[in-house]
């Protein structure tokens, strides 16, 4: 039933899975990273919202490692997966795919360590993030496009290994990555003090949700994880359900720095030992109220939140917090509101990245308020004669509402011509009334779904 939240059952349970199954990442791992890396990366803050406090009833402290040196937390893993080669394989040179994120840390270890560097990253990637790439990375790294997603450049990659023998710096399906990101768990339990009752964190190849949540499992037991997916690539949770890792036939690449087809090996085998549950919901993300997840301690969680939900917490936490967030970066904060949290429980969301290329605003603004219910596109059979649109404008559209888009789609009679119009309105309870005003009205019109094959083709 839509608004109900569905718990699907997955091979282990966190009752069982710490004793049946043997994590290939360990606390010491990631205590050895901290000594390893602790010179190159920055403690980031980890600073109290007024805002999201007051809208959950809890704590929220977000984890900035938008202000990390890279500005994502990409550069802990990268750099200490570096750090351990020995003098052969850095003289061969190092190979790594990304979406950007991951290239910007292994372009900066490059540098750092004078080791040269082969990154591929998929066409799709922003310019401000290629730019970062070879601005960290100078003399020492190439950059080559391939691919229009981050499994074909990963793809790439790896037949370049192959052929010269470099060595592969993997963004999460290593175990020394891995525990270079799990740092982060440990920065955070440092600077509150105590262990939090809840901490949300994005979720792509599924790297740092393994780091963290081993080092919580450790340090911090009855801390609840939520890990969180964009739903155009919950390749997490698909591999949950399924019982191991499965490529997924198509992703959405907006989340650019959180789209991979296929999760890792370790990182899988990290989360199902320790009991991950999966979380969907029929509603998620969808204007209109949903019911919310309500945690428990020691409970893992993974779930996944339709984009434009995430659009609209990347563009409130830039007007109310000044935080310039990308969209994988924003995923945790995203949740907060389909998440039902104890009065005044600590609750920290990692700011995974804030490189986010300044001309998407446009698409972020538009996902944004499709997902708020306000923005609707339209087919229009106008009446090709003086005055169709006055009357449109005077008996359909709402005093509120404004037409931001009106394009004609063909015009090949005398009688009637179609136009793709797209409505805002001054509110989203205000869409019912423009229907009855539609209907009632003497033009034939088409109203586009979102997700439909005409929306995307047409917007």
């Amino acid at each position: 039933m839509a608004g109900e939240w569905e718990h699907i059952r997955v091979s282990t349970s966190p009752d069982t899975a710490a004793q049946n199954i043997t994590s290939p990442l360990t606390v010491g791992d990631i205590d050895a990273a901290i000594e390893r890396i602790s010179h190159v990366i920055d403690a980031t803050p980890l600073q109290w919202s007024d805002r999201l406090s007051t809208l959950t009833g809890a704590n929220v402290y977000l984890k900035r490692e938008d202000l990390q040196v890279v500005r994502s937390y990409k550069l802990r893993g990268a750099y200490n997966l570096m750090a351990q080669l020995d003098a052969a394989e850095r003289a061969a040179g190092v190979v790594t795919a990304s979406a950007g994120n991951h290239a910007q840390g292994v372009a900066f270890a490059c540098r750092t360590m004078e080791i040269t560097g082969r990154i591929y990253v998929p066409s799709s990637t922003p310019k401000q993030k290629r730019d970062r790439i070879r601005a960290h990375g100078g003399e020492f790294v190439e950059l080559i496009l391939t691919g229009e997603t981050y499994d074909a450049a990963a793809a790439a990659a790896a037949a370049d290994v192959r052929r010269t023998g470099a060595t592969m710096v993997a963004p999460f399906d290593d175990a020394r990555t891995a525990a270079g990101q799990g740092t982060i768990a440990a920065e955070i339990l440092a600077q509150l003090g105590a262990a939090p009752d809840s901490v949300l964190v994005p979720v792509g190849g599924g790297g740092c949700i393994a780091g963290i949540a081993t080092y919580l499992h450790a340090h911090a037991p009855r801390t609840a994880i939520v890990g969180v997916e964009p739903t155009g690539a919950a390749s997490m949770t698909a591999a949950l359900v399924a019982g191991g890792p499965v490529t997924l036939t198509e992703i959405d690449p907006f989340v650019d720095g959180a789209s991979v087809k296929r999760v890792g090996d370790l990182p899988y085998a990290v989360v199902s030992a320790l009991g991950a549950e999966v979380v969907t919901h029929t509603s998620l993300g969808q204007a209109g109220g949903a019911s919310t997840i309500r945690l428990d301690p020691e409970t893992f969680v993974m779930t996944n939140l339709d984009e434009g939900a995430l659009c609209t917490a990347m563009l409130e936490l830039y007007q109310n917090e000044g935080i310039i967030a990308e969209p994988a970066g924003a995923l945790s904060v995203a949740a907060l509101g389909n998440i039902t949290f104890e009065p005044g429980s600590t609750v920290v969301c990692l700011i995974s990245g804030g490189n986010n290329d300044v001309s998407r605003y446009g698409e972020i603004l538009e996902r944004s308020l499709v997902n708020l219910g306000l923005k609707h596109y339209f087919l229009v059979d106008f009446p090709q004669e003086p005055g169709a649109l006055r009357r449109f404008l005077d008996e359909v559209l709402g005093p509120e509402d404004d037409i931001t888009l009106f394009e004609y789609v063909k015009r090949n009679n005398r009688e009637t011509g179609a136009a793709l119009v797209g409505i805002e309105l001054g509110k989203a309870e205000g869409l019912g009334e423009l229907l009855e005003r539609m209907e009632q009205s003497r033009m034939q019109v088409e109203r586009l779904e979102p997700g439909s094959p005409a929306y995307r083709y047409l917007t």
